[in-house]
């Protein structure tokens, strides 16, 4: 019979971007934007806080997410503690196509894992990514969430869940920006058509080796590299100011993309010209300078 660790156990866990143009459901990006999450076991009942980003929204029963994750991470493992303490502290924007569900489920394993003594030996890395993957329905955001850096996923035809770790140029730096609405991912996948022309699926798995190369020690590529024709403009009409924005860096040479279901609008850049790049997010968003974080969630 599993037990449990003394005292409580803490993670963080960084925001991720994934498609990144034209890598849909497979390619993602670990983001230096980081929720600092903090578990523990108490004798009974469910206690959790949430601050910051989504605290007004979020529930604080057993319906939330993090709360599920660890549950399912539990079971898992073969072992449900007799009561639990979570504290949230979120820094991820919340349905702005930043992966804040997926970092909450990551957070989640993983801090259920920390909590069972002996529990990296009951439920492995790969074990738990395929839990997290599985809870979400991708794993383009659960990837790099809970490895880190740059990733590609997929499933199998056996509906396995696989994740593979890509290289990234240390110049390759990231501006976000952040509008101050959402859109849900439901609502964003909901304007996609069923097929897309062969042409256009053609073109798309040829930027998407373009970007795993281009990120990886060509960054000069990059602009070429995001061109997107499987989704982005199908969602114009619930993020027109987004594509609005997409286009307007793209046309002045800025590699930039609508960060996984959006709003955001993600921008490549580096040192030299990421204050520059920051310096044109529309009034009213919020811009965030970000490098690649190359550690996925961790236990501090």
């Amino acid at each position: 019979m599993a037990t449990f660790v003394d005292g409580p156990v803490r993670v963080t866990v960084p925001a991720t971007s994934a498609n990144l143009g034209p890598g849909f459901d497979s390619l993602g990006l670990a983001l230096s934007l980081r929720d600092e999450l903090t578990a523990e076991v108490i004798g009974s009942g469910l206690e959790v806080e949430v601050t910051g980003a989504g605290a007004e929204d979020v529930p604080r029963d057993e319906s939330h997410l993090v709360v599920r994750a660890m549950r399912a991470a539990f079971d898992l493992m073969g072992a449900q503690p007799p009561g639990l303490r979570l504290t949230c502290a979120n820094v991820i924007p919340h349905a702005r196509g930043l992966g804040s569900s997926s970092a909450a489920i990551v957070a989640g394993v993983t801090l259920a894992r920390g909590l069972v003594a002996g529990g990296s030996l009951l439920a492995d890395d790969q074990a738990l990514f395929r839990l997290a993957a599985r809870m979400e329905g991708h794993p383009d955001n659960v990837a790099p969430a809970f490895f880190g850096g740059f990733t590609i996923s997929g499933c199998d035809e056996d509906h396995e869940f696989f994740a593979v770790s890509a290289a990234v140029d240390p110049r390759v730096q990231a501006v976000a920006f952040v509008p101050p609405s959402s859109v849900s991912t439901e609502v964003a996948r909901g304007l996609l058509p069923a097929e897309v022309p062969h042409a256009d699926a053609a073109a798309a798995a040829g930027r998407s080796a373009l970007l795993v190369a281009a990120l990886a020690g060509q960054p000069e590529q990059l602009l070429r590299a995001t061109r997107d024709y499987l989704h982005q403009q199908y969602r114009r009409p619930a993020m027109p100011d987004s594509l609005d924005l997409v286009d307007l860096l793209r046309a002045d040479g800025v590699a930039a993309l609508v960060s996984g279901a959006g709003p955001t609008v993600l921008a490549f850049t580096d040192a030299a010209g990421a204050e520059a790049l920051r310096a044109r997010c529309p009034r009213g968003w919020v811009g965030h300078l970000l490098d690649i974080e190359t550690t996925g969630a961790r236990l501090t």
